[in-house]
């Protein structure tokens, strides 16, 4: 008997298309604001493998914008905690949770496990970098999320290459450290928003209460919407969507 669940999905992309997504396997890096709605948008669609990266446990202040965070969630693991998620949604889905901080160090090892697509969700900037480094290396397609802090207008939120983005702090860092690199940041696809931002100081802020124990450079938070990294997160999702079910050739 054919599993019901999935029979608008199935319906809309033809049994084809849709056996292809249950044959993919996806590796998503990053489970906090971004990831989790890809994650979200990914488990239901059918994927038949995924691979969640993250290190992180569930913090209060994820509550404004991270799917996985409840207040019966605060600290446990995003990434077991995103495994149950999606065995919830599809018991038929093959989940590897790895509980690791991306850097030069693991990279390696995690890049060895073979998918077909690889969604970027870091929000720090030296392990994206070298994150992105290795995927266009290997030769591994991917989506990268750029900054969707201070942002507010859903409609600037756009599927497009690094080198075209504009008005992201996070992409023009990026773009700066990928060419020093010899990088073709035009081969870099990413979700950015254009939107040029005009918002009170307020939005900008010292969390003393975030800040790494032993740490005395002080990091500033920005305040986020939990409308537009759902956005981000589901735009990525619907483009791998589409890639992988061969809707988009």
């Amino acid at each position: 008997m054919t599993d019901s669940r999935f029979m608008r999905t199935r319906a809309l992309l033809g049994p084809q298309k849709f056996a292809n997504l249950q044959k993919a396997t996806v590796m998503i890096i990053g489970l906090g604001a971004v990831g989790g709605y890809a994650l979200e948008a990914l488990a239901r669609a059918g994927i038949g493998k995924l691979i969640l990266v993250d290190f992180d446990k569930v913090d209060i202040t994820n509550i404004n914008r991270q799917i996985l965070a409840l207040d019966s969630t605060i600290g446990q693991p995003k990434s077991e905690l995103a495994a149950q998620r999606v065995k919830d949604i599809n018991p038929s889905c093959k989940v590897i949770t790895k509980e690791i901080f991306v850097n030069d160090k693991t990279l390696p090892d995690l890049l060895a496990e073979p998918v077909d697509f690889v969604v970027d969700a870091i929000d720090s900037l030296n392990p994206k970098c070298g994150l992105i480094e290795e995927l266009i290396k290997r030769d591994i397609p991917f989506i990268s999320s750029m900054g969707a802090a201070l942002k507010t207008d859903p409609s600037c939120i756009k599927l497009q290459t690094l080198n075209k983005t504009k008005n992201c702090h996070l992409a023009r860092f990026i773009r700066k450290r990928l060419k020093r690199r010899g990088l073709d940041i035009s081969k870099v696809l990413c979700v950015a928003s254009d939107e040029q931002v005009d918002l009170p100081e307020t939005a900008l802020f010292i969390d003393a209460d975030s800040q790494p124990e032993g740490n005395t450079r002080q990091r500033h938070t920005m305040g986020s919407l939990p409308t537009i990294t759902a956005i981000f997160g589901l735009t990525i999702a619907n483009a791998v969507i589409l890639s992988l079910s061969g809707l988009a050739n």
